[in-house]
């Protein structure tokens, strides 16, 4: 680590110097999340160039949070948390149930990452509830100001799940119509599906089936039931409606 050490005599300071840098934490929670090789681990963290990915990663194995494993015979490097790291999770854990009482909902999902959401959405997914077929889901996100609004996940026994920007040209089992705010507040506990239907922000078409159980299939943050967990406010869902969105998804199953 480079940045200048804060000259204190305290546990807390001496433990900062070493997790502060950027992005530092967020690699090694990819890490706890199960990524292991160096383009999983990108993927998952997001905006990280592969510069500083390397960087930071050379860092903690200096540091021995991290091991580098390189399989001569097969070519592959895996990088795993040692127990320096693992120690960390209380911690972890506790910063993490802090955020979720004490952070105010919109500050926490003012600049989310449409891709990095939808990345982990697929790793959430829970395959099991859904029809033992193959399941064509189709998300568009009416406030998304990237090149990319509009995400179809593809499921099937057997196979891990996909989700891609492009159409899959499979028939569409279920269209969900809804903004980055709401469906990031229900990814992170913020909101429920019933409060965002009930608001007019989240709006499903398509099999009746596989719309009522989306609380089953619907993976969400392991801190979406952190008692006293800071809601949505009832203003902000109402500012997020997206009155376009029933038109939206009907112009869209008709294009199909």
């Amino acid at each position: 680590m480079t940045q200048k050490p804060f000259g204190l005599i305290c546990p807390i300071s001496k433990a900062c110097e070493i997790l502060q840098p950027r992005w530092t934490i967020q690699v090694l929670t990819e890490l706890w999340c199960g990524s292991t090789r160096f383009n999983e681990i990108q993927r998952g963290v997001g905006n990280i160039s592969r510069g500083l990915l390397s960087k930071r990663l050379k860092e903690l194995v200096e540091l021995g949070l991290v091991e580098r494993v390189h399989d001569k015979a097969a070519g592959t490097i895996d990088y795993l948390r040692t127990n320096r790291a693992i120690e960390l999770e209380p911690a972890l854990n506790s910063l993490a149930v802090w955020a979720q009482r004490n952070i105010e909902a919109d500050r926490a999902l003012c600049d989310t990452n449409l891709s990095q959401l939808m990345w982990g959405t697929r790793r959430g997914i829970i395959s099991d509830e859904l029809p033992k077929r193959r399941v064509v889901i189709r998300f568009h996100f009416g406030d998304a100001d990237t090149q990319y609004d509009t995400y179809w996940m593809l499921t099937q026994p057997g196979a891990i799940v996909e989700m891609c920007t492009h159409d899959p040209e499979f028939d569409v089992d279920l269209f969900v119509e809804t903004t980055i705010i709401s469906f990031g507040a229900i990814a992170i506990g913020r909101s429920t599906i019933a409060r965002e239907i009930e608001s007019g922000s989240l709006f499903l078409s398509g099999d009746a089936r596989i719309a009522r159980t989306m609380d089953r299939w619907l993976g969400v943050s392991d801190y979406a039931s952190v008692e006293g967990i800071k809601m949505l406010p009832e203003k902000i869902l109402r500012e997020n409606r997206n009155d376009e969105m029933i038109a939206t998804t009907v112009e869209s199953k008709a294009a199909v």
